[in-house]
């Protein structure tokens, strides 16, 4: 590691960190850890709630385009997302940031993405780590890991177990292909069409790879109002494996998602990517989130006010499905 050029970023990175300060927060970034107080007086009987994520090969669309004031966005997206599901408030993020050699720009713009997704979150980036490793990674490459802690009352805390036959479910628009299902669509896309990233597709509106890089949506401040004011009984974080394989994480045995295709607009990339790829439908409901960042499980009498408080704050939203009896799953209608 080049030590001087760490410290170096180290102090180019303060300002960024420092602009995500919570007031529980003890101490600057730089040391060999980080105090964070959770002394507050509004929790009585706080859970800490933890994840860790990283960003995949959508990393490779940032490296290539020279772009990399995104994919920290995405970074915290994840974790935070992960978080949510279960009610938490997102308190603290830390990140892990490695590379071939250390380009001070590179790393520097990286980390203000990571610090506009703490924003976005509510949390505090109260540290990390660069690792410069040559012998490991291409030169050029870099790699990234995000590690978040938040807190939940445990009386709040939600986790689908009290969720019934007849509960509908709201989903949330996503802003894209979030951060999965990079690996097929880079097959098909700069493989199979070869396609370039500066590629300007009219359907799309924009070329390929400002359309691959849309960061993650962020959708903690919107769930955590919408939280203090109705009844979420299940929240599911749609990531790889679609709805198919996240949604029947959040409701026991003997509930069932009936989920109503054409409930909402599926964004143009997804059908681009079937239709360039020949991909099958079940295939991509499996590997993509098409047009579903969020789903929350919900009381049927709540649905349509939990549904135009989340319109209110900016959350493109429908009704896309309900519990149904039967084997724990989903089936498309």
């Amino acid at each position: 590691m080049d030590i001087e050029a760490g410290e170096r970023l180290v102090d180019r990175i303060k300002p960024h960190a420092a602009s995500t300060s919570r007031p529980e927060v003890l101490t600057g970034i730089g040391g060999f850890g980080s105090l964070f107080s959770l002394a507050e007086k509004r929790y009585r009987d706080p859970v800490l709630v933890s994840a860790t994520d990283g960003v995949g090969t959508k990393l490779k669309i940032a490296q290539r385009m020279g772009k990399h004031d995104t994919v920290g966005i995405d970074l915290v997206a994840m974790s935070a997302n992960d978080i949510l599901t279960l009610g938490a408030e997102p308190l603290f993020f830390l990140d892990y940031f490695a590379t071939s050699r250390l380009d001070l720009q590179v790393a520097e713009e990286v980390i203000k993405g990571i610090a506009e997704g703490c924003r976005q979150a509510g949390c505090a980036l109260i540290g990390g780590e660069t690792a410069e490793m040559p012998d490991f990674y291409a030169p050029g490459e870099y790699d990234l890991a995000g590690f978040i802690v938040g807190v939940v009352e445990r009386e709040k805390v939600i986790d689908g177990s009290h969720t019934l036959p007849g509960d509908q479910i709201i989903g949330l628009a996503s802003s894209g292909l979030h951060s999965n299902g990079f690996s097929l669509a880079r097959k098909i896309l700069f493989e199979l069409k070869r396609y370039q990233p500066e590629t300007h597709v009219p359907e799309l509106g924009t070329t390929l790879g400002e359309e691959l890089l849309r960061p993650t949506r962020i959708y903690v401040k919107s769930v955590l109002a919408l939280k203090e004011r109705f009844t979420l009984k299940g929240l599911a974080h749609i990531t790889g494996g679609g709805l198919p394989g996240n949604l029947p994480r959040i409701f026991p045995q003997g509930c069932q998602a009936a989920i109503r295709l054409g409930s909402w607009p599926v964004p143009p990339i997804f059908s681009f990517l079937q239709k360039e790829g020949g991909v099958a439908e079940e295939e991509m409901y499996r590997v993509f989130n098409i047009g579903i960042g969020m789903a929350l499980v919900v009381p049927a009498g709540e649905a349509e006010g939990i549904l135009s408080a989340a319109r209110s704050l900016g959350e493109e939203s429908w009704i896309i499905g309900e519990i149904v009896p039967g084997d724990k799953g989903v089936r498309f209608l």
